[in-house]
């Protein structure tokens, strides 16, 4: 698979996911290559959008911080939060402030485990300044399109 074709990868390209309603309150999710998830409205275990929000800037920047450090050395721990407010204001309306994601990794003793410590703040900085396709979304603040149109 090439990285600009529609499924996915890290290249440039369309992508898209589908949502399909499977009862009041609750979605699956579709992507092009047939991965599924649902999500809900809180009211059950499924992930909120919001958490998939926070999922995403997590995801997204942990795959950059993992590429870039375990070429020096195997991570012996990899946790990441990331968390935030939601908050509405009469302005802004409801949105996220306060977004943080904290990555908590540690390596092994030695040479390798020594580059990859050395790595580790440039990647997390890297990926929050040029890599994370999510968070440098979020933060350039790019305008979303919708529309409403009969099935």
């Amino acid at each position: 698979m090439t990285s600009d074709e529609p499924t996915g990868g890290t290249g440039p390209g369309h992508r898209s996911v589908e949502l399909t309603r499977i009862g009041l309150g609750r979605y699956e999710i579709r992507n092009a290559r047939g991965g599924t998830i649902t999500i809900g409205d809180g009211s059950t275990d499924d992930f909120t959008p919001v958490e998939l929000l926070l999922a995403a800037l997590a995801g997204c920047s942990s795959v950059d911080v993992d590429h870039i450090t375990s070429r020096r050395a195997e991570p012996e721990s990899f946790h990441v939060v990331a968390e935030g407010e939601k908050v509405s204001t009469p302005e802004d309306g409801n949105h996220m402030s306060d977004l943080a994601v904290t990555f908590r990794l540690g390596f092994p003793e030695g040479e390798g485990g020594d580059r990859a410590r050395s790595a580790f703040p440039r990647s997390v900085a890297q990926s929050r300044d040029r890599l994370c396709t999510v968070s440098r979304t979020v933060q350039i603040g790019v305008p979303v399109e919708m529309t409403a149109e009969d099935a």
